[in-house]
């Protein structure tokens, strides 16, 4: 049941993290949120006074650490981890001399972090009842998309090790989930969404529903089911639709 819980969402001062933490907040948790900018978590507690911030940055050890001994330390009752944090660098790999840099920053951000937070948390969570660790992900670990040469591969790496760690902590008392999103519309894509993009309202709709009533722990939102299936039966026409010019 998501009521009663003491949640922190990663990335949590806009975009699904946000709406998560509004959504969540409403339905009797108590919800922790941490992000890079102080602003945006100002404005975010502003219009949602219920939620508690933190700044962090998850790409660094130390602030990670920092992030876990605030939880431990004032909210020791956390039972729920939403690694949802995440970047994304739009190039061209050949041509970008900047690639690597970029390359670095996105698997410390999107892979290492939630593994990092998964291994620091562990221990208070499984202390508490109705432990999770919930780890969002996307379609494009099953179809990658051309231009997010980084963003595919931390996400299908998380998507592996999240598979893992449910297998290594079956006997645990813990549920290891992972939320594959489709494209939503958030301030992720600067203004320029893709045109099958969803509202965010829509998309953590259905992420609670399904969070709630089933007991499911690879979770495919809006078309991620169809894409599942469909790069199964035929993976490059999969990929051919993914990088269709008129997305």
């Amino acid at each position: 049941m998501l009521t009663g819980n003491t949640i922190l969402i990663t990335g949590g001062s806009s975009g699904v993290g946000l709406e998560l933490a509004r959504r969540l907040s409403a339905q009797n948790n108590t919800v922790l949120i941490c992000g890079r900018s102080k602003t945006k978590l100002e404005e975010a507690q502003r219009l949602f006074p219920a939620i508690q911030t933190f700044v962090c940055n998850i790409a660094s050890e130390n602030e990670c650490s920092l992030l876990f001994d605030w939880i431990k330390t004032h909210h020791p009752a956390c039972n729920i981890l939403i690694n949802n944090a995440a970047i994304v660098y739009q190039t061209d790999f050949l041509n970008d001399p900047e690639a690597i840099a970029k390359a670095y920053e996105e698997f410390q951000t999107n892979m290492l972090a939630p593994i990092r937070l998964s291994k620091l948390f562990l221990p208070l969570l499984l202390r508490q009842p109705k432990a999770q660790i919930i780890n969002i992900s996307t379609g494009l670990v099953y179809a990658p998309r051309a231009v997010y040469p980084f963003y595919n591969a931390t996400k299908a790496a998380l998507h592996s090790f999240t598979q893992t760690l449910r297998l290594q902590l079956a006997s645990k008392p813990i549920s290891i989930k992972e939320v594959l999103l489709p494209v939503v519309d958030t301030p992720w894509h600067r203004g320029n969404p893709p045109k099958i993009a969803i509202p965010v309202e829509k998309a953590v709709e259905e992420v609670l529903q399904k969070l709630e009533k089933t007991n499911k722990t690879e979770i495919r939102i809006g078309k991620v089911n169809l894409l599942y299936w469909l790069a199964r039966i035929a993976p490059a026409f999969a990929i051919r639709i993914i990088n269709s010019s008129d997305r």
